[in-house]
């Protein structure tokens, strides 16, 4: 482990089998001879040892990591973990509550077969928020996960763990999902690379399945673009969804001259001039630099979209605590934190506008093609505000104070959620107390590969910032 008193930052980078080398770099260290894979599961382990501090492990199985059944994938050897709501058989997941105590899975889960055909080495659960309702990763019954760049702030929710682990060097990359912008988010936090894809471009959950409109979409977090791009395409060589255009493997920056559209506004009006701005402003810039048109648009959604999405937000943690003894004996409602209990009560205080507010969700993906379909992406912020300190988001709060912290703070990342669209957040740089800024490039449903193309582009130009080198 190193630590810097001055800034509180952690990290695990070591000389060791992991050095600092990416996923990609790893599985060809794998493939060539010079690694393997139980090499690299054990310096993994070795290095969440060093920082528990962060907390970011919700179950480990580090001396009987779950390996590959065959020597394929295009990350075959390489450690992860993957988020403590996706069933791994072997291991519990207990959706970050105390609600219930999980039992070891049967199977896996339709997406983890998906994930796990990557060829990845799998070394236990990240911690997440209860049933990833929140935009921090506190649970009050356990310590906080913590910032790699400051231990003192939030690493951002609900695949907070997961983006911990990956920032601090312990894996190159983490499973997360995304239901309103948990991978976005603590990508965001920890100066990572998070892509949020299409609505239908993985293997769903059994749980997303059942929802009224499927918010969630799956993937993972990552220190480099190749690295997302690498499993992107190795997770479509298992199963493609043929109703989208295939994304393939996205190897660098396109030479095309796009036209962008650069969204400065949400509900709450302008972003104010300050760190996010000047981030956006500067991605901006060089996206000009490179020939491509950015032109400033206006939201084309008004405040009666967040409305709905809180209440279908209400609508998930309603489902949650009056399904839980159906799904597990042990279920104890009474045991939910104050969020997951404030958004039920939010919801059934107006119960009667669920079909309005399904038909706003569903109207919403009309209404971003009419206004955003016509640019080849969208350039935004990814959150409202710079990354708060630990407390700032607890589930502890007064529930009407966390509710306006959260609308703030989140106000950028529900729009892809709500319409099925990809969005991918890259690092943009440090804040002035030097935590991670992220900007996102969005597209239209399907268009993956052109974002990914962006991502390369400001990775090659505006190198993200690292905890070592």
């Amino acid at each position: 482990m190193t630590a810097d008193a001055q800034t509180t930052r952690i990290h695990s980078f070591a000389d060791d089998a992991l050095g600092e080398h990416d996923a990609v770099a790893l599985a060809e260290l794998v493939r060539s001879g010079e690694r393997s894979p139980r090499e690299l599961a054990a310096a993994a382990a070795d290095r969440a040892r060093a920082v528990e501090e962060l907390a970011a492990v919700a179950y480990e199985s580090y001396e009987q990591p779950l390996l590959p059944a065959e020597p394929t994938g295009r990350l075959y050897g390489v450690p992860t973990f993957v988020k403590d709501n996706a069933d791994i058989a072997g291991m519990p997941s207990n959706h970050g509550t105390q609600a219930f105590q999980g039992k070891p899975a049967r199977e896996h889960g339709g997406y983890a077969r998906q994930f796990l055909s990557a060829g990845m080495t799998v070394l236990g659960k990240s911690t997440l928020p209860e049933f990833g309702f929140n935009a921090t990763t506190e649970p009050p019954f356990a310590p906080p996960t913590r910032n790699p760049w400051h231990t003192g702030y939030s690493v951002g929710g609900s695949s907070g763990g997961s983006a911990a682990l990956v920032a601090a060097g312990v894996v190159p990359i983490a499973h997360g999902n995304d239901g309103g912008g948990s991978i976005r988010i603590p990508a965001a936090c920890a100066g990572l690379v998070g892509l949020k894809p299409s609505r239908g471009r993985h293997i769903d959950s059994a749980m997303a399945r059942k929802l009224p409109i499927n918010i969630v979409s799956e993937g993972v977090l990552t220190r480099t673009v190749r690295d997302t791009a690498a499993y992107t395409a190795a997770v479509e060589e298992f199963w493609r969804n043929p109703a989208l255009p295939p994304i393939g493997y996205v190897e660098g920056p396109g030479s095309k001259p796009l036209r962008i559209a650069l969204l400065l506004e949400n509900v709450g009006g302008p972003v104010p001039t300050g760190p996010i701005r000047s981030a956006v402003e500067k991605v901006t810039a060089i996206l000009e630099s490179h020939g491509h048109r950015v032109e400033p648009v206006p939201l084309p959604f008004d405040a009666a979209l967040e409305t709905a999405f809180l209440h279908y937000w209400g609508l998930l943690a309603t489902f949650v605590a009056s399904t839980g003894k159906i799904a597990d004996r042990s279920f104890d409602a009474g045991r939910l934190d104050d969020l997951t209990l404030g958004l039920r009560r939010h919801f059934l205080r107006s119960a009667w506008r669920l079909p309005l507010t399904l038909y706003r969700l569903r109207a919403a993906a009309a209404t971003y093609e009419r206004a955003l379909g016509p640019y080849d992406a969208v350039l935004l912020p990814t959150l409202g505000h710079e990354t708060p300190e630990l407390g700032y988001l607890s589930p502890t709060v007064p529930f009407d104070d966390l509710l306006d912290r959260l609308r703030t703070y989140v106000s950028f990342t529900p729009i892809n959620n709500i319409t099925g669209t990809p969005s991918i957040t890259i690092p943009a740089g440090l804040s002035p107390s030097g935590l991670p800024i992220g900007v996102q490039f969005a597209g239209t449903r399907g268009n993956e590969h052109t974002l990914l193309e962006l991502a390369y582009l400001l990775e090659a130009e505006n190198p993200f910032p690292r905890l070592v080198g």
